[in-house]
């Protein structure tokens, strides 16, 4: 298995991210409703011990609540989306979170295995949303990974514990 550091996303990161983003049809994304800009939110990426940049993970916090808008790692099976979601599990709990939550499509067979099989729990399916963010973005396909339409999105969740939380002592 191969060394994996994770460094947090800097300003000078922005055009590569845009890059990122900009290969799934545009510099945004849309989650429940709403543009979500990747390039101007927090993030971490993965890199081996050649700079090699391996993922990407960006998410945005508001309120106590932590949203991942966008999680790819470019080679499948070496941990690095994995080490990905555990550094902003770890970040989000620091920053007093009690929910990490985020969205996928219904043709994401893969990334629905990869977040149950990492304690995320499908808390909402949202029927026929994507018609809604077709409007926003046309770019997102009527038909997506292994031939599913595309019609829904589907959020996960992970209830997170504050260190605080720990900390108090029982009454």
């Amino acid at each position: 298995m191969m060394d994996i550091h994770i460094k947090p996303v800097q300003p000078s990161d922005a055009d590569w991210i845009l890059d990122v983003v900009r290969s799934w049809g545009a510099d945004f994304v849309i989650s429940r409703a709403r543009v979500i800009y990747p390039s101007r939110i927090d993030g971490f990426y993965a890199v081996d011990d050649e700079a090699k940049r391996l993922g990407l993970v960006t998410y945005e916090i508001i309120d106590d609540q932590c949203e991942i808008v966008t999680l790819d790692a470019f080679e499948k099976y070496q941990g690095i989306g994995t080490k990905l979601l555990d550094t902003v599990v770890h970040d989000a709990t620091l920053r007093g979170c009690r929910r990490l939550w985020l969205i996928t499509t219904n043709d994401n067979l893969e990334a629905m295995r990869f977040y149950q099989r990492r304690g995320l729990a499908v808390a909402a399916v949202y029927p026929g949303a994507l018609d809604t963010s077709r409007k926003l973005k046309p770019s997102i396909p009527l038909v997506g990974n292994y031939g599913i339409p595309m019609r829904d999105e589907i959020e996960f969740e992970l209830v997170l514990h504050s260190p605080e939380a720990d900390a108090a002592p029982l009454a």
